[in-house]
């Protein structure tokens, strides 16, 4: 089958390109490469297209010959989106509208979009079921929602199915630094360059971390399932503090890190783990990487990639 991956040389779609090709697909990558990475991709036998999915003539290009699309292309978190919501919402509304325009009009049978946990806003009750009240609170959930209530449109006007995948904190390899991304590269680029661990609030802040390795599984899978549309949550079903992660990280690298806490981000809700049974009745995703054991890869992963640098971008 001919797939189209949307931000393949990202850190979740390099993954989803080597599952992949490794079940015999023809991979399609469709990147802009402002933050996928072409090393991601190095040795990978894949036809890569850069292009910006704002722009719908090269998604239409792209996508010729297809049969199913994974949707990964987006402008990714609260920071950035606050700094610039027009840029945010350009590629998270727009993109997506081009890419599902592009579905409907060509030989696609089936769009899985990478959405987000951040379309909830501050929440009402734990855990976090698909019906959970949608009212984001940054730029970003807000994009995200639109960009989802968009694919579940064309999902009832148009033959095509369209899966929604509500990814939590996700994590794994070929997740580098960003001081916009994910609290775990952060505090792995904090710990390997010695510097101390920074916690935004008291510590005690709750979170739902899935691996990479988890998340792709659910999308094949999403992706093969045959006449199925919706949302559906994406997560590990358990739950964290950030203070006992940092302290898990911390040791791993044999305890010489210190942590500091500052004032509580924008936009961060207090806590967070969702409900996956929907997920797992629809289409039999189940989560089979432990915290502590997907960390210590991560870290290892981390250590030859960071090298001890402050930024990898």
């Amino acid at each position: 089958m001919r797939v189209l991956v949307t931000g393949g040389a990202g850190f979740i779609g390099s993954n989803m390109v080597r599952a992949l090709l490794n079940r015999g697909d023809d991979v399609v990558v469709f990147d802009d490469f402002s933050s996928g990475r072409r090393d991601n991709l190095d040795g990978l036998p894949v036809c890569v297209l850069e292009g910006d999915t704002r722009d719908s003539g090269a998604v239409r290009k792209a996508m010729e010959s297809c049969q199913r699309v994974f949707h990964l292309a987006a402008s990714v978190g609260n920071a950035r989106a606050i700094e610039n919501p027009r840029a945010d919402s350009e590629i998270n509304i727009l993109g997506t509208i081009n890419v599902l325009e592009a579905a409907r009009h060509g030989s696609v049978s089936k769009v899985v979009f990478a959405s987000s946990a951040g379309i909830f806003g501050a929440l009402k009750h734990l855990p976090i079921r698909e019906d959970h009240p949608a009212e984001p609170d940054s730029p970003y959930g807000a994009s995200k929602l639109g960009a989802e209530k968009l694919c579940l449109a064309y999902a009832r006007l148009y033959p095509i199915d369209v899966i929604c995948l509500r990814y939590f904190n996700v994590y794994g390899q070929f997740q580098r630094y960003d001081a916009y991304g994910n609290v775990i590269p952060i505090f792995a680029n904090r710990i390997l360059t010695g510097e101390p661990i920074l916690i935004h609030g008291d510590g005690g802040q709750t979170r739902d971390f899935v691996h990479v390795n988890d998340v792709v599984q659910a999308t094949l899978k999403a992706g093969d399932a045959e006449g199925l549309s919706g949302p559906f949550n994406i997560a590990s079903g358990t739950t964290v503090t950030i203070e006992r992660l940092a302290r898990m990280m911390i040791d791993l690298n044999g305890g010489r890190t210190r942590i500091e806490y500052g004032p509580p981000r924008k936009g961060d809700v207090r806590d967070s783990i969702a409900d996956i049974s929907a997920a797992r009745s629809a289409f039999g995703y189940e989560p089979a990487v432990a915290l502590g054991d997907g960390l210590r890869e991560y870290f290892l992963w981390a250590q030859k990639s960071m090298s001890g640098s402050r930024v990898d971008r």
